[in-house]
């Protein structure tokens, strides 16, 4: 039986101001299953950011083809919500208002799925605060409303490119663990791109991790520690002995020339 997402010898050329070919992915091979949680790791500039938007549909492969479902992505689908590092409000909608953005964009009945964002918002903790506006929010709290309005149309699958990456380190935990109370209550397959080790292991099932540009799979390693995941695991030898395979491969990396296109 076939992934729910199957990528195939994916590869990205982008070009410069100078008109000089930079080889951002090269021959990209990966396979996720339904309702899998896969975090990708790697080195600044190795294409993790990339890939998510060429899975999401938002961005085109210059080589390869990535399948949703069986069906090849080439634009974006109501299959796939996405989370940036920022949350991305409006800052002159309410926060009930930002969750509904992706039902207005996607055409989709606004009376409907209001009772979901309601849903949503109390299950991150924002009950209270649908009536606010983004400049009376956390950074933390915009980030839940950012993961609400991904999740309101009930996607099949969530790409997360380095969501906490610009929250402070108690606020970052938080929401890890929140996100991974939401998987665990409504299941979906998530792609989440982290710069942190620690995190891709605390979270994930399985951790993609790649090399230097041009970015390549070095290794899948599969995270065998038991759910719900706490923090207190990370010490754990079998949590470190994760964490010590992705860094071998990362440090290994760390002097590797960029091969030109």
């Amino acid at each position: 039986m076939a992934s729910l997402i199957e990528i195939e010898q994916i590869g990205k050329v982008y070009q410069s101001r100078g008109r000089e070919s930079i080889r951002a992915l090269d021959g990209i091979d990966l396979a996720i299953e339904a309702n899998e949680f896969v975090t990708i790791v790697g080195p600044s500039g190795c294409g993790k950011s990339t890939l998510l938007k060429m899975i999401g549909g938002l961005l085109a492969p210059s080589s390869g083809t990535i399948r949703l479902d069986g069906r090849e992505v080439r634009a974006p689908s109501r299959d796939v919500g996405i989370v940036f590092q920022s949350a991305v409000l409006m800052c002159w909608r309410t926060v009930l208002d930002n969750v509904l953005l992706a039902v207005e964009i996607l055409g989709l009945d606004r009376q409907t799925y209001r009772a979901r964002a309601r849903e949503l918002l109390a299950l991150v903790g924002l009950a209270g605060f649908e009536q606010r506006l983004p400049r009376e929010l956390s950074g933390g709290m915009q980030q839940r409303a950012a993961i609400c309005r991904a999740l309101v149309y009930n996607p099949r699958v969530l790409l997360m490119d380095e969501p906490f990456g610009a929250l402070d380190a108690l606020t970052r935990e938080e929401l890890a663990l929140e996100l991974l109370r939401i998987w665990d209550e409504d299941k979906k397959t998530v792609l989440f791109v982290t710069h942190s080790i620690p995190e891709a292991v605390l979270l994930a099932d399985r951790v993609v991790v790649m090399t230097p540009r041009p970015g390549r799979v070095a290794d899948v390693i599969r995270v065998d520690l038991p759910r719900p995941r706490t923090m207190d695991m990370e010490f754990t030898p079998e949590f470190k002995a994760c964490s010590d395979a992705i860094r071998a491969h990362i440090y290994a990396g760390r002097d590797a020339r960029v091969v030109p296109a």
